[in-house]
C-alpha cells in the first residue's frame, strides 16, 4: 500500500487543527507521530480513517483519494484502515470474543449483528487472534473485568479481525503503566513486522518512538516540523517539536520499565494528547 498525504488541512472555526500537512509512506513500516497536546496528531489520524472530514487537500491510497469516498466505498476503506483508541472503545459488558468479532461489523448485515449471530469460522478466527496476542484464556470474560493492558490487546485483536492494510493507533499506551505499555507496543511492532501491515501511532514519549518506529513525524501547531529517522530525533529536535526550553527533561517521559520518573507531571503536561 502507498499512502500520500497532500496539503491536508482541517479547520475548526478560525483555527487550523491540521495545517497544510504533506508526507508519503510506502509499503509497511511503523510510523510514530509525536507532538504536544493540540498539535493535531489525533485529528490527522481521524482524517486518515474518515472519522473526520478534511477541509482541504488529498489523501491518496494506491492512487485513490479517500477523502472523496462516500457510502459503501467509504465503509470499505474504513474496513481496511483499523483504529485503536487510547480508551479502548470496547463494549464493557460483552465478553472478549464478542468484542473481537465486532471488528467485522462493517462487513455484516444489521440483523445478524443485533442478534449476536456469528459463524463458526468467524469465532475460530477471533480465538486464533486472541491466542496470537496471548489472551485466549480471557476469551469468555467480560471486557470490563480485564486490566487496561489486556483491554488494549483485545482492541488490537478487534482491529486485526478487520484484516486491515493500515492500523492507526491513537495514543495506545497513554493510560497504561510501563509494563503494559511495553507489552502493547511489542504487540503492535510484531504485527507490523510479521504481517507487513503499515502502523501509524500517535505517541507521547520519545523513547517509545525511538525504540519501535522506523520513521518519526513531529507536529507542532498543526504543521509537520520534523520528518526523519529515530536516530535523527535528538533532544534539540524534540525541544523544537514541543516548543520546550532547556528545562525539558526527556528522562521524565520514559516508558522503560525501571526508569526514573522525576518531573513526570511536567512531561505529561507537555506530551499527552
Amino acid at each position: 500500500m502507498e499512502l500520500h498525504v497532500r496539503k491536508v488541512s482541517k479547520v475548526f472555526g478560525t483555527k487550523a487543527a491540521v495545517d497544510n500537512v504533506s508526507f508519503s509512506l510506502r509499503e509497511g513500516g511503523f510510523v510514530g507521530v509525536i507532538g504536544r497536546s493540540g498539535a493535531g496528531k489525533s485529528t490527522l489520524l481521524r482524517m486518515l480513517n474518515r472519522l473526520t472530514d478534511a477541509s482541504s487537500g488529498q489523501i491518496l491510497v494506491d492512487g485513490t483519494d479517500i477523502l472523496a469516498l462516500s457510502g459503501r466505498a467509504k465503509r470499505d476503506w474504513q474496513s481496511r484502515c483499523a483504529m485503536v483508541f487510547q480508551q479502548f472503545n470496547l463494549v464493557p459488558r460483552l465478553d472478549v470474543t464478542a468484542n473481537v468479532l465486532h471488528g467485522l461489523l462493517g462487513r455484516r448485515a444489521t440483523l445478524p449483528t443485533l442478534l449476536n449471530l456469528w459463524s463458526g469460522a468467524d469465532i475460530d478466527r477471533a480465538l486464533s487472534i486472541l491466542e496470537r496476542l496471548g489472551i485466549a484464556h480471557e476469551a469468555t470474560k467480560r471486557a470490563e473485568d480485564l486490566s487496561g493492558g489486556q483491554q488494549q490487546r483485545v482492541a488490537i485483536a478487534r482491529a486485526l479481525m478487520q484484516d486491515p492494510a493500515l492500523i492507526l493507533a491513537d495514543e495506545p499506551i497513554a493510560s497504561l503503566d510501563p509494563m503494559n505499555a511495553q507489552i502493547v507496543m511489542d504487540t503492535l511492532k510484531r504485527i507490523q513486522t510479521e504481517d507487513g501491515r503499515m502502523v501509524i501511532a500517535n505517541l507521547h514519549t520519545l523513547d517509545t518512538a525511538r525504540r519501535y518506529c522506523d520513521r518519526v513525524i513531529g507536529m507542532r501547531d498543526g504543521r509537520v516540523v520534523f520528518d526523519g529517522t529515530p536516530e535523527q530525533l535528538t533532544l534539540g529536535v524534540a525541544r523544537d517539536i514541543y516548543g520546550a526550553d532547556a528545562t525539558f527533561s526527556e528522562s521524565a517521559t520514559s516508558t522503560d520499565i525501571g526508569a526514573l520518573s522525576t518531573d513526570r507531571d511536567y512531561a505529561a503536561a507537555m506530551l499527552d494528547d
